[in-house]
């Protein structure tokens, strides 16, 4: 047998002495630094104040005063970020288990504070903004009175929620709504309708986002634009107008035929009035996600109430009439600064 050659010996050896330095160098190398989760981004929003509300993050920790923002923070995706609430917040159920911290208008600001917010929300009609802001809470108040509000709102949510394509959620509702419109019957088209809000009364004008739903189904409000989203009405106005259906809550339905004249209404003669439940009367008055569904309860009550025929609105409620007497238009108020009605 040949005795290797002294050349391939070195080689062997060269080869070795490679591996041990590599193994060597593996055992004793650092491990690379893991990838650091970005910073945080600042969030910048200009709220319905016109004030321009700067946040360090998007917030984790949210205290909502009004139902519709409640509502909207959590179609959004978002509702763990929620807190602590105000007492109307009531959807998705689970809210009601949260702090709540007294009515949005004046809410309770200790209570608020406790919580350590982040960001509140609230309406622009709270009182409570300054009085937070003074505390270093910041405040972001917005306000939907309209269908392009709803859809401003839930952009303006999504921005201080950091929430991408916040949008979808309005075509959700806009493709509800529209659903809704589709499925009136031709005969229930034009009915004449008063919806009221709350027993004041204060009605449902043709410029809130319920007389904008009413009008997308094909309905005619008795109340003109020109008296404001939520007037607060003269009794005898509804008697003039005597519309061809009534859309009430069963809250404000007790004693309906005893104010003056309405007893001779032709919807209250001839049952065509559509009583809401409470439950469906928060869907109806809260302008946000659930929007679509508001838009198919009072389809229903257009299938099942509206006259086969139906008349004319009168020429002066047409032009517009006044609201209290002694009042004119201006007296219109919205649903949110006015006394007792529903907490939107």
């Amino acid at each position: 047998m040949k005795p290797t050659p002294p050349k391939r010996i070195l080689i062997v050896v060269a080869v070795l002495l490679g591996l041990l330095l590599l193994m060597f160098s593996l055992a004793n190398a650092q491990p690379l630094p893991s990838a650091q989760p970005p910073a945080p981004q600042p969030v910048r929003v200009t709220d319905d104040r016109g004030r321009t509300v700067v946040l360090p993050r998007a917030p984790q920790r949210i205290v909502s005063l009004l139902p519709s923002l409640s509502e909207t923070v959590c179609a959004l995706e978002q509702c763990q970020r929620l807190v602590g609430v105000d007492r109307y917040s009531n959807w998705p159920a689970h809210l009601t288990q949260l702090p709540q911290v007294g009515g949005g208008l004046d809410p309770n600001i200790e209570a608020i504070v406790a919580l350590r917010p982040e960001v509140v929300l609230m309406a622009t009609s709270s009182r409570a903004a300054a009085r937070l802001e003074a505390l270093g809470v910041p405040v972001v108040a917005l306000e939907p009175k309209s269908h392009a509000d709803v859809q401003r709102v839930l952009g303006k949510v999504g921005q201080v929620l950091g929430v991408p394509d916040a949008q979808r959620v309005w075509r959700v509702i806009d493709a509800g709504v529209q659903a809704a419109a589709q499925s009136v019957p031709p005969e229930a088209r034009g009915a004449r309708v008063y919806f009221e809000v709350n027993r004041g009364p204060y009605g449902a004008g043709a410029s809130s986002f319920i007389g904008e739903t009413l009008t997308r189904l094909g309905a005619r409000n008795i109340l003109p634009a020109a008296l404001g989203p939520f007037p607060k009405l003269n009794p005898e106005f509804v008697v003039r107008a005597n519309p061809d259906i009534i859309m009430v809550g069963a809250r404000s339905v007790e004693g309906l035929a005893e104010r003056p004249g309405w007893h001779a209404l032709t919807a209250l003669r001839q049952e065509r009035l559509c009583v809401f439940t409470p439950t469906e009367s928060d869907v109806l008055v809260r302008p946000g996600p659930r929007m679509a569904e508001g838009a198919r309860l009072m389809a229903r009550c257009l299938s099942d109430k509206a006259p086969r025929a139906v008349a004319p609105l009168p020429q002066a409620l047409r032009a517009g009439a006044v609201v209290q007497a002694g009042q004119g238009a201006s007296a219109a108020a919205s649903a949110s600064t006015a006394p007792g009605v529903p907490a939107r």
